[in-house]
């Protein structure tokens, strides 16, 4: 599926939008029968009303969406993507009534509305097509909403479709689609390259476990490092998830997806980056050789883990992965991963929590994800809970008893084994959309990417 623009077309439709006030001036300019037509339909402005209006011949000669007040506005976003999924078949443009930002946010939202994953089913192409605003950066958009795509259809695919093998390929190809170099680290090569902890989680699966390694760009560039939680799927190991948590664990993955998303916008627009993408792809499956309650697992890093729930197996492979990358010492390195429940109790699924120690990183993320419409909350990486995280005979453990802060001691946990990078955030990302709503279906989801990649585009060209 490739999300684009229609080339300007004659005899394309104009959609006008009003808000619930300009809806009077803007009809006293009309004619008798467009001002009864609007009457009789009772189009009032109100948000996301969407009105398509006739022409003496019966055809479709102009559209009215309702653009409400600032109220209406501010509960939601991407409101103009109902207009995409409403409209029938035809070329459209905007005529007028949005800001320059408000353009883009809605030129996105047509964009993204577009999708559909029907690989299992057939599905229903969208009919109705945008001709890009004056004003708005068309290639940037489309290049968005392309890498959205890949990650919503990489996390909508069921684990029997898309587990560590399948992934590894759709990493290669990722990386052959914009001449970047990828490797894969595999099984027990795993253990002679020093990633232990990938190992150990990933061994008890069919698939053998593997770290996945692509860069691109010029050495000489900022140096940009994506890691990825790539866990194809989490039965929780030995400590067994119930059912009702099980069921969507096909999105494990979805930190690996969101990487694999930003790297192909970044790459496909060409950033003036050096960029290194790592995921460790596993599945934390049971056998007799899966990990246990009670193992002290050593990492790449030297240190020790006590592994106390094997069902906290996400910072484990992220663990092993961050080391590498700190090692080179890299400008950014930014870890995404579907890692904890505590992150959805405390925002929900739709508010992406980020840690960072760097104050003026924060800034510039939380601009950029309300400048893009993609919006981030900075937590705490809260020192007093360091205690949390340190059992009685190893370093680290990886699930602390107690059922506080859970999201905070995993990010302390894997703060743990990054020192060297200039600057450093991790997102703890839910990666799926369990209730419709407008340019996102239910589903995969790509949550805080949009507002690393603005980041990335003001730090580096300021």
């Amino acid at each position: 599926m490739n999300p684009t623009f229609a080339p300007a077309t004659k005899g394309a439709i104009p959609i006008t939008i009003l808000d619930s006030k300009g809806l009077d001036t803007w009809l006293k300019t009309q004619s008798q029968s467009v001002q009864s037509w609007v009457t009789a339909n009772g189009f009032n402005g109100k948000l996301g009303a969407c009105l398509t209006i006739p022409d003496d011949a019966g055809a479709l000669s102009a559209v009215l969406f309702g653009w409400g007040d600032a109220a209406a506005r501010s509960r939601g976003r991407f409101h103009f993507a109902k207009a995409a999924t409403s409209l029938p078949a035809g070329a459209y443009y905007i005529s007028a009534g949005l800001s320059e930002d408000e353009l883009t946010e809605s030129a996105l939202a047509w964009l993204l509305s577009t999708y559909r994953f029907d690989r299992y089913k057939s599905g229903t192409p969208a009919k109705a097509h945008l001709i890009a605003p004056d004003g708005v950066d068309a290639n940037l958009l489309e290049a968005t909403a392309a890498g959205e795509f890949l990650t919503r259809d990489l996390i909508n695919t069921p684990t029997n479709d898309m587990g560590p093998e399948v992934l590894e390929k759709a990493f290669h190809a990722l990386a052959k689609a914009h001449d970047a170099k990828s490797s894969a680290i595999i099984g027990d090569d795993l253990l002679a390259q020093n990633f232990p902890m990938i190992h150990a989680v990933g061994r008890s699966s069919d698939q053998q476990p593997r770290l996945l390694d692509m860069v691109w760009g010029d050495a000489d560039h900022t140096s940009v490092t994506l890691v990825g939680k790539g866990v194809c799927f989490d039965t929780g190991g030995l400590n067994l998830k119930p059912d009702s948590s099980m069921g969507i664990m096909k999105k494990d993955m979805g930190g690996a997806a969101t990487v694999m998303g930003l790297a192909q916008i970044i790459m496909s627009l060409n950033l003036p980056v050096r960029l290194r993408v790592l995921v460790p792809a596993v599945e934390n499956s049971i056998s007799a050789g899966a990990m246990r309650p009670s193992d002290v697992l050593t990492s790449r890093k030297g240190l020790t883990v006590e592994v106390t729930n094997t069902d906290a197996e996400g910072r484990l492979v992220l663990a092993d992965a961050l080391a590498l990358a700190d090692e080179e010492k890299p400008d950014y390195l930014f870890c995404m991963a579907t890692l904890t429940g505590a992150a959805r109790v405390a925002l929900g699924p739709d508010l992406a929590p980020y840690y960072t120690d760097d104050d003026s990183l924060s800034h510039s993320i939380g601009r950029a994800g309300r400048k893009v419409k993609d919006p981030c909350w900075r937590m705490p990486f809260w020192q007093p809970y360091e205690d949390m995280i340190e059992p009685d005979i190893a370093d680290l453990d990886n699930a602390p008893t107690g059922g506080f802060g859970g999201s905070i001691t995993a990010a302390l946990f894997l703060r743990r084994f990054v020192e060297n990078a200039a600057h450093f955030a991790h997102f703890d990302i839910y990666g799926w959309t369990p209730k419709a709503a407008p340019a996102r279906p239910k589903g995969g989801a790509f949550l805080g990417a949009r507002a690393i990649l603005e980041t990335l585009r003001q730090r580096i060209d300021a």
